[in-house]
This record gives structure tokens, C-alpha cells and sequence, in this order.
């Protein structure tokens, strides 16, 4: 009996409490792009291994139930089964002797180590997705930002487009999976050549973009009304936000962590 598919869910929190949760959204973007920073420069195996136990640790401490992993579509195992295979024939060292064939691995492990950083990466930013509530993340980048205000940098404006961008974005997703399955569920006639197969894919394709267009424009609206019946667009950066001693414990024990994996990292 096959089991059913799980989507991908983001920039929604996982329901819940606990001390990951309860940290401030700024300190979470900090160890997002202090570890970015890391793995750009250093993209090693230890510095891989330590963010991957990082979010592993996080993830459980958050109480992350295993059904907030989307399922890995078939043909994407396929691709990197294929991948690997393509990676294994540029060889490199180190050199593996099977009685008198020599295999070099070099190229797969890179392929590997490529895939390993991609996968920690996007585990680490679905810890953030997971763990905060996005009306937090403007307030944050705010007051993150205040310093930009020296040079005239419109920060506020900044803030509130990213806020906003983030509310919509699981609710367009949402009402694009409703369009497209009322599209399905539609009777259609079978074409008879493949002029009319085109036609009917064109006549669709266009179908869809105005329907999603239309959809946009009436959330944007409903959006719009919302923010200003709660007073303004400025209400959204204005919220106080501001790191507690969690926050800074949480900043030294990364830190720490990614100067050890750092110096692992150079010394071996």
C-alpha cells in the first residue's frame, strides 16, 4: 500500500512551544547567515557535520514531529543517482585499487559533499521557517538594519515589504494548488491532432496565469484593507523586538561551535 506524498510546508511554525521557539527571530537570522558565511569559505566535512549535529540538535529540541518533512519525490533520487554516476567518472584521488582496476573517488566525494552542504543549508532554513512566526521576522530585520538608518537607507520600507512578501507567499501557494486542481477537475475533450493538443496546452497555460493574476490582486486588496484597519503599514516594523540572555547564549554556543569547526577546519 503506497503511502501519501507529503508537500513541502514553510514559513509556517510548527505548532508548539519550546526554547528554540521562544528565541528572537534576529538571533536565528545571525546563525543563519554567520553559518552561510562559514560553509561559503569553508565548505568542508566538519563544518558540514557540525551544522548538520547543530540542526539536528535543534530540531529535536524544538519537538519537530518527522511529518513536517516533505516527502523526496522518485525522479529527484533518480537525478541524483544520476549525478553521482557523472561525478564518479571525473575520478580524482584518493585512488581506490580493486584487484588491478583503480577507481578514483575524488569526484564523487565532491559530488557528495556538494549535496550534504545543500541539504544542511536547506534544513537550516527550514528550522527558521519551522521555529518562528513570520510576523516576527520584520521587527527583527529592523532593528537589525537600524545602523543602514545612518546612511538614509530606507529600512522600515525594507521590513514591511519582507514582512509582507512572507505572509503572501504560503497563502498564493495555497490558492495556486486550488486553482490548478479545479483545472484538473474540469471535463475535457480529447484532441484529435497535435495542432489542437498545443492549442488546448496554450489556451490553459493562459487560463491559469489570469486566474492567478486575478487571485493576487483580490489578496492584495483583502491585504491591504487589513493593514489598514490595524493602522498602518508602520504598525509591522514598529513591534518591539529586541534579544533576551537566551539569545545570547544561543549566539556563544554557535559561535563557539563554528570557531572549533573553523579551526579543525584549517588544522587538518
Amino acid at each position: 500500500m503506497s503511502t501519501a506524498s507529503r508537500p513541502v510546508v514553510l514559513l509556517r511554525p510548527v505548532p508548539g512551544t519550546s526554547a528554540i521557539h521562544r528565541l528572537w527571530a534576529g538571533t536565528k537570522l545571525i546563525v543563519v547567515f554567520g553559518i552561510g558565511v562559514l560553509l561559503t569559505f569553508y565548505p568542508g566535512w566538519v563544518p558540514i557535520g557540525l551544522v548538520a549535529l547543530l540542526v539536528l540538535g535543534a530540531a529535536r529540541a524544538a519537538h519537530i514531529p518527522r511529518g513536517a518533512l516533505p516527502s523526496v519525490p522518485r525522479l529527484l533520487w533518480i537525478l541524483l543517482a544520476i549525478g553521482g554516476l557523472t561525478a564518479a567518472l571525473a575520478g580524482g584521488s584518493p585512488v581506490l585499487q580493486v584487484a588491478s582496476v583503480e577507481l578514483g573517488l575524488g569526484g564523487l566525494l565532491n559530488f557528495l559533499r556538494v549535496t550534504a552542504l545543500s541539504i544542511v543549508l536547506l534544513g537550516l532554513g527550514a528550522m527558521v521557517s519551522w521555529t518562528t512566526n513570520v510576523a516576527e521576522i520584520a521587527p527583527a530585520v529592523a532593528a537589525l538594519s537600524r545602523p543602514l538608518r545612518w546612511l538614509r537607507v530606507p529600512v522600515d520600507e525594507w521590513a514591511v515589504a519582507l514582512a509582507l512578501a512572507l505572509r503572501a507567499f504560503p497563502m498564493l501557494i495555497d490558492e495556486f494548488r486550488v486553482l490548478y486542481a479545479a483545472r484538473r477537475l474540469r471535463p475535457k475533450q480529447k484532441p484529435r491532432t497535435r495542432r489542437e493538443r498545443r492549442r488546448r496546452r496554450t489556451l490553459e497555460l493562459i487560463d491559469l496565469i489570469s486566474a492567478a493574476l486575478i487571485v493576487t490582486l483580490r489578496r492584495a486588496d483583502e491585504m491591504g484593507d487589513a493593514i489598514t484597519a490595524r493602522g498602518g503599514t508602520g504598525q509591522i516594523s514598529a513591534y518591539p523586538s529586541r534579544p533576551k540572555r537566551a539569545d545570547w547564549v544561543a549566539l556563544a554556543v554557535v559561535a563557539a561551535g563554528c570557531a572549533a569547526a573553523l579551526v579543525v577546519e584549517l588544522a587538518f
